[in-house]
């Protein structure tokens, strides 16, 4: 399995990278939230040992070994809802999810 990015997700990160003339977007999770763990998005501008590299619509993704094991599988959306907008993680791992959409628990 891997990590994907919808379509609208990998335009906004292609620009964001663009911009910062980065390697790639680095995805990892972080123990945080009212559920327990919650999602951290940065920009990658190195590779560390022991990252795995996904590519996904042109996008270079970089998961820590920490992180990976509650990111397998994961799609990345782009999303607008009113005058938010945002992106929405679809993990397929997760059980439950807080009210905010900010954490979630395996």
């Amino acid at each position: 399995m891997s990590i994907t990015l919808t379509e609208k997700a990998a335009a906004r990160v292609q620009a964001f990278v663009a911009k910062r003339a980065c390697l790639g977007l680095r995805v990892a999770v972080k123990t945080s939230g009212c559920s327990g763990m919650a999602y951290a998005l940065e920009y990658a501008d190195v590779v560390n040992e022991g990252d795995q590299l996904f590519e996904s619509r042109g996008v270079t993704l970089l998961v820590d070994a920490k992180s990976m094991p509650y990111l397998i599988g994961i799609e990345l959306d782009f999303v607008r809802e009113g005058l938010n907008e945002g992106f929405k993680f679809n993990n397929p791992n997760a059980k439950t999810q807080c009210g905010c959409g900010e954490s979630f628990t395996v």
